[in-house]
């Protein structure tokens, strides 16, 4: 493995007005501790620290810090960052040796396309995204691969089932699931119950007498009944013949 240059100035332990106008100013406040040496509070430029993170190792990538005259072997231990922007705003750096193991989280990275995804709509379900691992700096791996090209839905791959080069001491359980093919979940519809019918109004027949207390119709007279209209084909009442006037002789 590669280490990356990464240039770096002491500083002394400072308040936070002064943190933050080196935050506006590009730098990143940061501090070196492990090993033998006391920690040591640095400043390293935000752009070159971007640049070294964006190797293929990310955070596990090994550092060759220069601190005035002197080069520190280190690695990326915690980053703090802007909830909102995601830039660094601090950053522990951990001294390590070459001939000295270290424990590191690697990557997982799956590797083809399962059949029960492809075939049968299944659904791959990640468990886990990286393996805790214990080994020397120059041999942590770049990513552990994850073939998931014959998985069929219900199976899943192990720890135990991965390709770890003899080199690299797993600390992850070996039982524990990695990945796993789960069937697609089907949402049942509710049946949308009908609405109620609204009521009818209810309507007052035509010509009948308003009850005591009802609104009488609009334009009559108050206290006069509503007009009955005879209905069609009823027999009406003929007024009676006026008398014959009799003759006088």
């Amino acid at each position: 493995m590669k280490q990356i240059v990464l240039e770096a100035q002491t500083r002394t332990l400072q308040r936070k007005s002064v943190l933050k106008a080196l935050r506006r100013s590009g730098q990143v406040p940061a501090i070196v501790y492990g090993g033998s040496d006391p920690p040591c509070p640095v400043v390293v430029d935000g752009a070159q620290f971007l640049q070294a993170m964006r190797t293929g190792l990310g955070e596990n990538v090994l550092l060759s810090l220069k601190i005035g005259g002197e080069t520190t072997t280190a690695i990326v231990k915690a980053i703090q960052r802007d909830p909102i922007t995601r830039k660094a705003l601090h950053v522990d750096f951990q001294r390590v040796s070459l001939k000295e193991k270290l424990e590191v989280a690697v990557p997982l990275k799956v590797i083809g396309e399962a059949p029960g995804v492809k075939l049968t709509g299944g659904v791959l379900e990640y468990i886990l995204r990286d393996l805790s691992v214990r080994c020397l700096p120059m041999e942590i791996p770049e990513f552990i691969p994850v073939d998931v090209s014959q998985l069929e839905i219900g199976h899943g791959v192990l720890v135990r089932d991965l390709p770890i080069p003899q080199e690299i001491e797993v600390l992850t359980a070996p039982d524990q699931l990695v990945v796993n093919i789960v069937a697609p979940t089907v949402l049942e519809e509710t049946p949308v119950e009908a609405a109620p019918a609204a009521a009818e109004p209810e309507v007052i027949a035509r010509g009948k007498k308003p009850e005591e207390g009802e609104e009488a119709p609009p334009g009559a007279a108050p206290g006069t009944p509503p007009k009955v209209e005879a209905a069609k084909g009823a027999p009406t009442a003929s007024r009676p013949a006026p008398e014959a006037k009799k003759e006088s002789r």
